[in-house]
Protein backbone atom coordinates (compact mmCIF):
# COMPACT_ATOMS: atom_id res chain seq x y z
CA UNK A 1 0.00 0.00 0.00
CA UNK A 2 1.29 3.45 -0.90
CA UNK A 3 1.38 6.36 1.50
CA UNK A 4 -1.00 9.27 0.82
CA UNK A 5 0.14 11.45 -2.09
CA UNK A 6 2.95 9.01 -3.01
CA UNK A 7 1.62 8.44 -6.54
CA UNK A 8 1.59 11.57 -8.70
CA UNK A 9 -0.98 12.74 -11.19
CA UNK A 10 0.47 13.30 -14.64
CA UNK A 11 -0.21 15.88 -17.33
CA UNK A 12 1.53 17.70 -20.15
CA UNK A 13 2.26 21.40 -20.57
CA UNK A 14 3.15 22.96 -23.91
CA UNK A 15 6.08 25.38 -24.09
CA UNK A 16 6.40 26.61 -27.66
CA UNK A 17 7.17 23.47 -29.67
CA UNK A 18 8.20 21.45 -26.60
CA UNK A 19 5.83 19.20 -24.66
CA UNK A 20 6.76 18.97 -20.98
CA UNK A 21 5.77 16.00 -18.83
CA UNK A 22 4.52 17.28 -15.47
CA UNK A 23 3.80 15.33 -12.28
CA UNK A 24 1.79 16.73 -9.36
CA UNK A 25 1.13 15.65 -5.79
CA UNK A 26 -1.34 17.05 -3.28
CA UNK A 27 -4.16 19.57 -3.35
CA UNK A 28 -4.12 22.28 -6.06
CA UNK A 29 -5.66 24.65 -3.49
CA UNK A 30 -2.41 24.60 -1.49
CA UNK A 31 0.57 26.85 -2.27
CA UNK A 32 2.47 25.45 -5.25
CA UNK A 33 6.03 24.14 -4.94
CA UNK A 34 7.99 23.35 -8.11
CA UNK A 35 10.89 20.88 -8.03
CA UNK A 36 13.43 20.99 -10.88
CA UNK A 37 15.77 18.03 -11.45
CA UNK A 38 19.36 17.98 -12.62
CA UNK A 39 21.56 16.00 -15.00
CA UNK A 40 21.41 13.16 -15.95
CA UNK A 41 18.21 12.74 -13.95
CA UNK A 42 14.55 13.27 -14.66
CA UNK A 43 11.70 14.16 -12.31
CA UNK A 44 11.89 10.70 -10.72
CA UNK A 45 14.76 12.02 -8.60
CA UNK A 46 12.05 13.81 -6.56
CA UNK A 47 9.83 10.78 -5.96
CA UNK A 48 11.10 10.40 -2.41
CA UNK A 49 10.84 14.10 -1.57
CA UNK A 50 7.57 15.17 -3.17
CA UNK A 51 5.14 12.98 -1.15
CA UNK A 52 6.68 14.30 2.08
CA UNK A 53 5.68 17.84 1.12
CA UNK A 54 2.29 17.08 -0.42
CA UNK A 55 0.22 17.48 2.76
CA UNK A 56 1.05 21.19 2.84
CA UNK A 57 1.87 22.06 -0.78
CA UNK A 58 0.74 21.38 -4.30
CA UNK A 59 4.01 19.77 -5.38
CA UNK A 60 4.98 19.91 -9.04
CA UNK A 61 7.94 18.19 -10.71
CA UNK A 62 8.47 18.32 -14.46
CA UNK A 63 10.87 16.59 -16.82
CA UNK A 64 13.18 19.22 -18.25
CA UNK A 65 13.23 19.34 -22.05
CA UNK A 66 15.26 16.38 -23.29
CA UNK A 67 14.59 14.25 -20.21
CA UNK A 68 12.04 11.65 -19.15
CA UNK A 69 8.67 12.04 -20.81
CA UNK A 70 9.30 15.51 -22.22
CA UNK A 71 10.16 16.07 -25.84
CA UNK A 72 13.78 16.56 -26.89
CA UNK A 73 14.26 19.41 -29.37
CA UNK A 74 17.16 19.23 -31.80
CA UNK A 75 20.16 21.51 -31.67
CA UNK A 76 22.25 22.90 -28.85
CA UNK A 77 20.59 26.33 -28.98
CA UNK A 78 17.27 24.78 -27.92
CA UNK A 79 18.79 24.11 -24.48
CA UNK A 80 19.91 27.63 -23.64
CA UNK A 81 18.88 28.97 -20.26
CA UNK A 82 16.52 31.40 -21.95
CA UNK A 83 14.57 28.46 -23.42
CA UNK A 84 14.56 26.68 -20.06
CA UNK A 85 13.12 29.82 -18.49
CA UNK A 86 10.31 29.77 -21.02
CA UNK A 87 9.57 26.16 -20.01
CA UNK A 88 9.42 27.06 -16.33
CA UNK A 89 7.14 29.99 -17.07
CA UNK A 90 4.80 27.71 -19.02
CA UNK A 91 4.67 25.22 -16.14
CA UNK A 92 3.93 27.75 -13.40
CA UNK A 93 1.36 29.54 -15.58
CA UNK A 94 -0.38 26.17 -15.93
CA UNK A 95 -0.21 25.00 -12.31
CA UNK A 96 -0.30 28.29 -10.37
CA UNK A 97 -1.44 31.13 -12.62
CA UNK A 98 -2.55 33.46 -9.83
CA UNK A 99 -0.02 32.91 -7.04
CA UNK A 100 3.76 32.70 -6.69
CA UNK A 101 5.43 29.30 -6.33
CA UNK A 102 8.11 28.00 -4.03
CA UNK A 103 11.03 26.80 -6.13
CA UNK A 104 13.49 23.96 -5.43
CA UNK A 105 16.36 22.90 -7.67
CA UNK A 106 19.08 20.26 -7.58
CA UNK A 107 22.25 20.09 -9.70
CA UNK A 108 21.44 21.39 -13.21
CA UNK A 109 17.93 22.05 -11.97
CA UNK A 110 19.44 24.44 -9.42
CA UNK A 111 21.49 26.13 -12.15
CA UNK A 112 18.28 26.67 -14.10
CA UNK A 113 16.43 27.93 -11.04
CA UNK A 114 19.08 30.58 -10.42
CA UNK A 115 18.22 31.84 -13.89
CA UNK A 116 14.53 31.94 -12.98
CA UNK A 117 14.98 33.68 -9.63
CA UNK A 118 17.20 36.35 -11.20
CA UNK A 119 15.05 36.92 -14.29
CA UNK A 120 13.36 40.33 -13.88
CA UNK A 121 10.17 39.35 -15.70
CA UNK A 122 9.59 36.56 -13.16
CA UNK A 123 9.69 38.97 -10.21
CA UNK A 124 6.69 38.23 -8.02
CA UNK A 125 6.18 34.74 -9.45
CA UNK A 126 8.65 33.02 -7.09
CA UNK A 127 8.00 33.10 -3.33
CA UNK A 128 11.23 31.37 -2.28
CA UNK A 129 14.07 29.38 -3.80
CA UNK A 130 15.99 26.45 -2.28
CA UNK A 131 19.15 25.57 -4.20
CA UNK A 132 21.14 22.36 -3.75
CA UNK A 133 24.40 21.53 -5.55
CA UNK A 134 23.98 23.90 -8.46
CA UNK A 135 25.30 27.49 -8.58
CA UNK A 136 24.37 30.37 -10.83
CA UNK A 137 26.75 30.19 -13.79
CA UNK A 138 27.04 33.97 -13.96
CA UNK A 139 27.93 34.13 -10.26
CA UNK A 140 30.60 31.46 -10.80
CA UNK A 141 32.02 33.45 -13.70
CA UNK A 142 32.40 36.52 -11.47
CA UNK A 143 33.79 34.34 -8.64
CA UNK A 144 36.50 32.91 -10.88
CA UNK A 145 37.41 36.36 -12.22
CA UNK A 146 37.67 37.73 -8.69
CA UNK A 147 39.86 34.86 -7.55
CA UNK A 148 42.36 35.57 -10.33
CA UNK A 149 42.91 39.03 -8.89
CA UNK A 150 43.16 37.99 -5.26
CA UNK A 151 45.45 35.77 -3.22
CA UNK A 152 47.09 32.48 -4.09
CA UNK A 153 44.57 30.81 -1.76
CA UNK A 154 41.66 32.20 -3.72
CA UNK A 155 43.24 31.15 -7.00
CA UNK A 156 43.83 27.64 -5.68
CA UNK A 157 40.15 27.37 -4.72
CA UNK A 158 39.24 28.18 -8.33
CA UNK A 159 41.66 25.54 -9.58
CA UNK A 160 40.22 22.93 -7.19
CA UNK A 161 36.72 23.65 -8.45
CA UNK A 162 37.93 23.36 -12.03
CA UNK A 163 39.44 19.97 -11.20
CA UNK A 164 36.15 18.86 -9.64
CA UNK A 165 34.41 19.84 -12.87
CA UNK A 166 36.53 17.50 -15.03
CA UNK A 167 33.46 15.93 -16.61
CA UNK A 168 32.35 19.25 -18.11
CA UNK A 169 35.37 19.27 -20.42
CA UNK A 170 34.56 15.74 -21.59
CA UNK A 171 30.93 16.71 -22.22
CA UNK A 172 32.11 19.30 -24.74
CA UNK A 173 33.84 16.68 -26.89
CA UNK A 174 32.04 15.72 -30.11
CA UNK A 175 30.19 12.36 -30.37
CA UNK A 176 32.19 10.51 -27.65
CA UNK A 177 29.87 11.35 -24.70
CA UNK A 178 26.78 10.46 -26.75
CA UNK A 179 28.32 7.14 -27.80
CA UNK A 180 29.25 6.35 -24.20
CA UNK A 181 25.68 6.88 -23.03
CA UNK A 182 24.40 4.65 -25.83
CA UNK A 183 26.87 1.83 -25.31
CA UNK A 184 27.32 1.50 -21.57
CA UNK A 185 26.73 4.51 -19.34
CA UNK A 186 22.94 4.16 -19.37
CA UNK A 187 23.18 0.63 -17.99
CA UNK A 188 26.06 1.46 -15.65
CA UNK A 189 24.53 4.55 -14.05
CA UNK A 190 22.89 2.78 -11.06
CA UNK A 191 26.23 1.11 -10.29
CA UNK A 192 28.00 4.47 -10.51
CA UNK A 193 25.57 6.00 -8.01
CA UNK A 194 25.96 3.02 -5.69
CA UNK A 195 29.77 3.18 -5.74
CA UNK A 196 30.22 6.96 -5.59
CA UNK A 197 27.17 8.07 -3.58
CA UNK A 198 26.26 4.96 -1.59
CA UNK A 199 22.65 5.03 -2.78
CA UNK A 200 20.36 2.57 -4.50
CA UNK A 201 18.49 4.26 -7.34
CA UNK A 202 15.47 2.79 -9.09
CA UNK A 203 16.11 1.84 -12.74
CA UNK A 204 15.39 4.67 -15.16
CA UNK A 205 14.17 3.42 -18.54
CA UNK A 206 15.14 6.69 -20.24
CA UNK A 207 18.57 6.99 -18.58
CA UNK A 208 20.69 6.70 -21.74
CA UNK A 209 18.51 9.19 -23.62
CA UNK A 210 18.44 11.57 -20.66
CA UNK A 211 22.24 11.50 -20.57
CA UNK A 212 22.63 12.09 -24.31
CA UNK A 213 20.11 14.90 -24.64
CA UNK A 214 21.22 16.69 -21.49
CA UNK A 215 24.75 17.17 -22.80
CA UNK A 216 23.35 20.14 -24.69
CA UNK A 217 22.72 21.91 -21.36
CA UNK A 218 26.48 22.13 -20.84
CA UNK A 219 27.35 22.93 -24.44
CA UNK A 220 24.76 25.69 -24.75
CA UNK A 221 25.43 27.50 -21.48
CA UNK A 222 28.69 26.80 -19.67
CA UNK A 223 31.29 28.69 -21.69
CA UNK A 224 29.13 31.69 -22.63
CA UNK A 225 28.09 32.36 -19.04
CA UNK A 226 31.45 31.63 -17.40
CA UNK A 227 33.44 33.68 -19.90
CA UNK A 228 31.02 36.60 -20.10
CA UNK A 229 28.96 36.63 -16.90
CA UNK A 230 26.04 38.97 -16.42
CA UNK A 231 24.83 40.79 -13.33
CA UNK A 232 22.10 38.53 -11.94
CA UNK A 233 20.43 39.54 -8.66
CA UNK A 234 17.85 37.35 -6.95
CA UNK A 235 14.39 38.86 -6.46
CA UNK A 236 13.22 36.25 -3.90
CA UNK A 237 14.59 34.81 -0.64
CA UNK A 238 17.13 32.03 -1.24
CA UNK A 239 18.21 29.03 0.81
CA UNK A 240 21.44 27.36 -0.31
CA UNK A 241 21.92 23.76 0.82
CA UNK A 242 25.62 22.85 0.71
CA UNK A 243 26.53 19.13 0.81
CA UNK A 244 30.04 19.22 2.22
CA UNK A 245 31.02 15.91 0.58
CA UNK A 246 29.88 16.98 -2.89
CA UNK A 247 32.52 15.84 -5.38
CA UNK A 248 31.26 18.12 -8.15
CA UNK A 249 30.29 21.46 -6.53
CA UNK A 250 32.69 22.71 -3.88
CA UNK A 251 31.41 24.64 -0.84
CA UNK A 252 33.53 27.68 -1.75
CA UNK A 253 31.15 28.52 -4.60
CA UNK A 254 28.43 29.51 -2.13
CA UNK A 255 30.43 31.04 0.70
CA UNK A 256 29.49 34.62 -0.13
CA UNK A 257 26.48 35.34 -2.31
CA UNK A 258 25.58 38.59 -0.58
CA UNK A 259 26.52 40.56 -3.70
CA UNK A 260 23.71 38.78 -5.53
CA UNK A 261 21.08 37.83 -2.95
CA UNK A 262 19.31 40.12 -0.53
CA UNK A 263 17.79 37.69 1.96
CA UNK A 264 19.44 34.29 2.18
CA UNK A 265 20.36 31.28 4.26
CA UNK A 266 23.28 28.87 3.82
CA UNK A 267 22.97 25.38 5.31
CA UNK A 268 25.88 22.96 5.31
CA UNK A 269 25.06 19.24 5.53
CA UNK A 270 27.33 16.21 5.76
CA UNK A 271 26.14 14.67 2.51
CA UNK A 272 27.22 13.87 -1.01
CA UNK A 273 25.89 15.30 -4.25
CA UNK A 274 22.60 13.42 -4.71
CA UNK A 275 20.94 14.57 -1.49
CA UNK A 276 17.34 14.19 -2.79
CA UNK A 277 18.00 10.47 -3.32
CA UNK A 278 20.19 9.85 -0.29
CA UNK A 279 18.07 11.71 2.30
CA UNK A 280 14.65 12.69 0.94
CA UNK A 281 13.30 13.34 4.45
CA UNK A 282 16.14 15.68 5.30
CA UNK A 283 15.82 17.49 1.99
CA UNK A 284 12.05 17.87 2.42
CA UNK A 285 12.48 19.20 5.95
CA UNK A 286 14.90 21.92 4.88
CA UNK A 287 12.67 22.92 1.97
CA UNK A 288 9.66 23.09 4.31
CA UNK A 289 11.62 25.22 6.81
CA UNK A 290 12.10 28.02 4.30
CA UNK A 291 8.76 27.79 2.51
CA UNK A 292 6.82 27.72 5.77
CA UNK A 293 8.72 30.71 7.11
CA UNK A 294 8.22 32.74 3.92
CA UNK A 295 4.52 31.88 4.04
CA UNK A 296 4.27 33.50 7.49
CA UNK A 297 5.39 30.80 9.91
CA UNK A 298 8.15 31.10 12.52
CA UNK A 299 11.76 30.82 11.50
CA UNK A 300 12.95 27.38 12.72
CA UNK A 301 16.09 27.36 14.83
CA UNK A 302 18.14 25.52 12.20
CA UNK A 303 17.13 28.06 9.59
CA UNK A 304 17.77 31.01 11.88
CA UNK A 305 21.27 29.72 12.57
CA UNK A 306 21.91 29.56 8.83
CA UNK A 307 20.76 33.12 8.13
CA UNK A 308 23.37 35.19 6.30
CA UNK A 309 23.94 38.93 6.43
CA UNK A 310 21.49 40.59 4.03
CA UNK A 311 22.54 42.86 1.21
CA UNK A 312 20.44 45.99 1.68
CA UNK A 313 21.42 47.26 -1.78
CA UNK A 314 19.37 44.54 -3.53
CA UNK A 315 15.70 45.54 -3.83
Amino acid sequence: MHAPHSLPNQRFVQSGGVRLAVKTWGDPAHPAMVLVHGYPDNSAVWHGVAPLLANDYYVVAYDVRGAGGSSAPKGVAAYRLERLTEDFSAVIDAVSPNAPVHLVGHDWGAIQCWEFVTEPRLRGRIASYTSCSGPCLDHVGHWMRGNRRLSFTALSRSLRQMASSWYIYIFHLPWLPELSWRLWMGRAWPLYLRQTEGIEADPNPTQAADGRHGLALYRANMLPRLLSPGERHAHAPVQVIVPLLDRYVRPALSEDLSRWVGRWWRREVGARHWLPLADPAGMAAMVRDLAGHIDGGPEPLALRQARMAPNSEIP
